[in-house]
C-alpha cells in the first residue's frame, strides 16, 4: 500500500509539464478537441504515456509555449480501481508540506457527488529567495472515468501563470475572479476516455 501511495503520489503531483514540443503529437485518451473551456480553445500540445497505466496530455491556446504559458489545460488518466478522495487528499498532504517552506502556497478543496475539485496557489521564488518569479493558480477536477470499459481515474486541470511584474496584478484580480474558474472546471463536461492500449 505505501508502494502504491508513493507511486500515485509521483505520478499525480506533477504540474504543469515543461517538456520539448513533439513533432506530431499523439492523443492517446481519444479526446475531440479543441477543448473549450473558460471562453477559450485549447489544442493537444503535448502528451505522454510513461507507464501501461498512466496518461497525461497537455493543452494551449494558440501563441503560447509549455516553456512559458499564461494558460493551460492538463488532462492527466490513471487506470485502475482508485478512488478520487484518496487522489485528492495525496495532493493536500504534498501541498501542506510545501506550505511549511512556501507561505504563499493555499488551497481549497469542494466535493460533491464524489467528485473533487482542489483549488490551489503555488509559486517559485529566485535562487536567493528574493524576488518571487513565477506564481501559478491550478484548479483540478478528479472523477472517474465514464467508460465502464476502462475503470479509473480522469484529472481535469487548468493552470494560469503570472510572472515578475504581472504577478501583483494576477493576485489582485483573484480576490475578485476566483470563482470563475472553479465554476468553469466544475461545469466542464468532462470525456469518456477510451485510452491506447
Amino acid at each position: 500500500m505505501r508502494n502504491k501511495s508513493i507511486f500515485l503520489g509521483m505520478l499525480l503531483a506533477l504540474g504543469a509539464t515543461c517538456a520539448m514540443a513533439q513533432a506530431k503529437v499523439d492523443d492517446y485518451l481519444n479526446i475531440p478537441g479543441p477543448l473549450q473551456l473558460n471562453n477559450a480553445a485549447y489544442r493537444l500540445a503535448w502528451s505522454a504515456h510513461p507507464n501501461k497505466n498512466y496518461y497525461k496530455q497537455e493543452y494551449l491556446v494558440p501563441g503560447e509555449t509549455l516553456e512559458r504559458f499564461n494558460s493551460l489545460v492538463t488532462i492527466d488518466f490513471l487506470k485502475g480501481e482508485f478512488r478520487p478522495a484518496d487522489l485528492a487528499g495525496q495532493k493536500v498532504e504534498e501541498l501542506k508540506k510545501l506550505k511549511a517552506t512556501n507561505p504563499l502556497v493555499n488551497y481549497n478543496v469542494y466535493e460533491k457527488d464524489q467528485q473533487y475539485i482542489l483549488d490551489f496557489l503555488i509559486s517559485q521564488s529566485s535562487a536567493d529567495g528574493k524576488q518571487l518569479l513565477i506564481v501559478e493558480r491550478n484548479v483540478y477536477r478528479y472523477e472517474r472515468n465514464a467508460n465502464p470499459a476502462q475503470p479509473g481515474i480522469v484529472l481535469l486541470c487548468a493552470s494560469q501563470r503570472a510572472y515578475g511584474n504581472g504577478i501583483e496584478p494576477f493576485l489582485q484580480k483573484l480576490k475578485t475572479d476566483k470563482m470563475k474558474l472553479v465554476k468553469a472546471v466544475a461545469e466542464y463536461k468532462m470525456p469518456a476516455v477510451t485510452a491506447k492500449q
